[in-house]
């Protein structure tokens, strides 16, 4: 069965990310493209360091050129966001990345985009899914690879320099290479080792790169960029005195940062210094969208500067969706995935710490001093999150309890209203808010809260594992 998540098809290796499986996704899509039209336009394929990435995406194009439908391979290990650009910028109907982005490296998956480089939508993976259920598994008919290739429908490319060009286009380069910046940069073993450190020397950055070689076990950590797989860049920040250290996930859709102080960052602390920066520098306007468990300090720097910010579901595509309806400046996720209006429409690490840097290039001052700014300026809340495991039995109890019962603990704050958007989200009167829900790609319940002071988060968020009997999981 092939079932989407808020970020892609994604299974464990040899369990349900298997051969048969990826290419009856990719047989499904086939169909779909034929019903609508779209198969003569073709379609791009790109493919991370996991295992089976490679093989998996030239499985996928025989299934297509099998259906005599022409594939694009991006022919060395990528980021997502350089399919997205591909999308857009060739006005393709769909691209298709093998990867499972920050997953443990058990696992591999498919993320599908459509028309414009966005993030496929729910009623887009529900019609993948069901017509994958119609299909025999076992009567996909695949063309051989060389043979493909030699006929021309499956075209081997590598269109890295059209997707660094059109970012460098974006950015204040003079700015930047004036500022003599030092960087520490961790890819965290997967594909922003290239083009990442393209821009930053191409900038003139003085570049320091850790786990930058291939490794498909990603070093024995998750490939995400996160306060505990951080702390090796942390560490050389503060002992060289860069002026920043970036880090991508697995496939460089999303970005982890260290400060000046070898502080880190929060994606959600990223999110509000971009947005300041773009409006209180760069002179841009435009609202904000962030999904129910992203920050509300969004919400107070657009209120500063007389913009929106507009609340979603959890999932890029809703990201991206309200950006196109609002025409917003930027959107993003507290689990670390951001984009800006005139760029690609989903999240881009790669173009996202280029703008960091820009920011400490064009403003002169240190992320820490504009963090200290925005708070003076703006205000401040503090956040807190937990993570929750449990069986599949409890699952069905907190369900039960949270969703179908509505029932809540018993908050010591004055609450204003309650939201089922997405999960269950209280807003208290004070301006701060709790939420609790499953995650979309792992056997978890996410907790956050966000208060007016760091103790109120702290007591706040406890207190959903102590009312639903569940323990919390430790880093």
């Amino acid at each position: 069965m092939i079932r989407f998540g808020t970020g892609g098809w994604r299974e464990i290796i040899g369990d349900g990310f298997t051969k048969r499986n990826i290419q009856l996704l990719a047989s499904a899509l086939c169909k779909k493209m034929k019903r609508e039209g779209n198969a003569g336009r073709g379609i791009v394929l790109g493919y991370d360091r996991r295992f089976l990435s490679k093989e998996s995406m030239r499985w996928c194009s025989q299934v297509f050129a099998a259906e005599g439908i022409t594939s694009y391979l991006i022919n060395k290990s990528s980021p997502t966001p350089l399919v997205m650009f591909y999308v857009m910028h060739h006005q393709l109907s769909y691209g298709m990345m093998i990867t499972a982005s920050h997953n443990p490296a058990v696992y591999n998956g498919i993320k599908v985009f459509t028309r414009e480089g966005r993030d496929a939508d729910k009623e887009t993976t529900d019609e993948i899914e069901r017509i994958a259920s119609e299909l025999d598994p076992d009567q996909i008919p695949e063309m051989d690879y060389d043979s493909a290739v030699d006929s021309g429908i499956i075209r081997e490319i590598y269109p890295i320099n059209e997707y660094l060009d059109d970012i460098l286009a974006k950015l204040d380069v003079g700015k930047i290479r004036e500022a003599n910046l030092r960087v520490a940069f961790d890819p965290m073993f997967g594909v922003s080792e290239v083009p990442l450190q393209t821009l930053l020397l191409t900038t003139r950055c003085d570049v320091e790169m850790i786990h930058g070689t291939h490794d498909t076990l990603f070093g024995g950590r998750m490939p995400a960029p996160t306060r505990v797989t951080m702390r090796q860049l942390s560490t050389q920040v503060m002992d060289y005195r860069y002026h920043i250290g970036v880090a991508t996930d697995g496939d460089a859709d999303r970005l982890g940062v260290i400060d000046d102080t070898g502080r880190y960052l929060e994606a959600n602390d990223i999110l509000v210094l971009l947005y300041y920066y773009m409006l209180r520098y760069k002179g841009e306007k435009g609202a904000v969208v962030r999904n129910v468990v992203t920050t509300h300090m969004l919400d107070l720097v657009a209120a500063r500067f007389g913009q929106e910010c507009f609340e979603v579901p959890v999932g890029f595509k809703h990201i991206s969706a309200k950006m196109r309806e609002s025409g917003a400046l930027i959107g993003g996720e507290s689990s670390g995935g951001l984009t800006v209006r005139g760029h690609i429409n989903g999240k881009d690490g790669i173009y996202a710490a280029m703008l960091l840097v820009e920011m400490i290039a064009v403003t002169g001052r240190k992320l820490s001093e504009m963090a200290d700014e925005i708070r003076r300026e703006c205000g401040c809340f503090y956040t807190e999150e937990k993570n929750c495991r449990f069986t599949g039995e409890k699952k069905r109890s907190i369900r039960r309890l949270l969703f179908e019962e509505k029932a809540l603990p018993e908050f010591p704050i004055e609450t204003d209203h309650v939201s089922y958007l997405d999960g269950v989200k209280v807003y208290f009167r004070n301006g701060g808010w709790a939420a609790a829900r499953f995650s979309g790609t792992e056997p978890l319940l996410r907790i956050f809260c966000e208060m007016p002071k760091k103790e109120e988060a702290e007591k706040i968020c406890r207190l959903f594992p102590e009312f639903l009997g569940i323990s919390e999981e430790t880093q």
